[in-house]
C-alpha cells in the first residue's frame, strides 16, 4: 500500500516539519496523535498513541529500522525497543526526494501476509494516509 504527492517546499523543510511536528499531521482529523517517544535513529523507539473523537485509543509501539535525515525513515511494529519481538502488523516507510523546487513525498506500508494487507486496506489506509500527507503539506506550505 502506498500514496504519493507533491509538497511545495524542499525536502529539508518537509523533513523538519514531519519529524518535529508529527503530532500535528500524523492522524487524519478529528483523530490526534500523542508522541510518547520518537528516537530518530536506527533501532530507536517509535511510540505514539492515536486518540479518536469518541474516546478511541490506538497504541503504537515499534522501532525505527532506518533513518536517513532529510530523505527517509522506515519503522516497524514487529519489534519494540531492544529488538524484542511482538505481534507484527506492518513495516511503514516515508521517502522524500527533490522535485523541482518542492518535494516528492511517498509513504507506504508492507505487511507480512495478504490478510493483514487486506485488513489495513479495509481500515482506510489510502484515505487516512492521504489525509495525513495533506495535513503535513498544509503545515509545511503555510510556512
Amino acid at each position: 500500500l502506498s500514496i504519493e504527492r507533491h509538497i511545495a517546499a524542499p525536502p529539508e523543510i518537509v523533513w523538519e516539519v514531519m519529524t518535529t511536528r508529527i503530532e500535528q499531521w500524523w492522524c487524519p482529523r478529528p483523530w490526534r496523535a500523542e508522541v510518547i517517544e520518537q528516537d530518530w535513529r536506527s533501532g530507536g523507539r517509535s511510540a505514539m498513541v492515536m486518540h479518536g473523537p469518541n474516546g478511541e485509543r490506538s497504541d503504537g509501539e515499534g522501532v525505527f529500522l532506518e533513518v536517513v535525515p532529510g530523505k527517509r525513515f522506515v519503522f516497524t511494529d514487529a519489534f519494540r525497543v531492544g529488538w524484542i519481538p511482538q505481534g507484527p502488523f506492518m513495516v511503514g516507510w516515508f521517502d522524500l526526494t527533490p522535485d523541482g523546487d518542492g518535494t516528492h513525498y511517498r509513504a507506504g506500508a508492507r505487511h507480512w501476509d495478504a490478510a493483514t494487507y487486506e485488513q489495513h486496506k479495509a481500515m482506510g489506509f489510502e484515505d487516512g494516509w492521504t489525509a495525513a500527507a495533506a495535513q503535513l503539506a498544509e503545515l509545511v506550505e503555510a510556512g
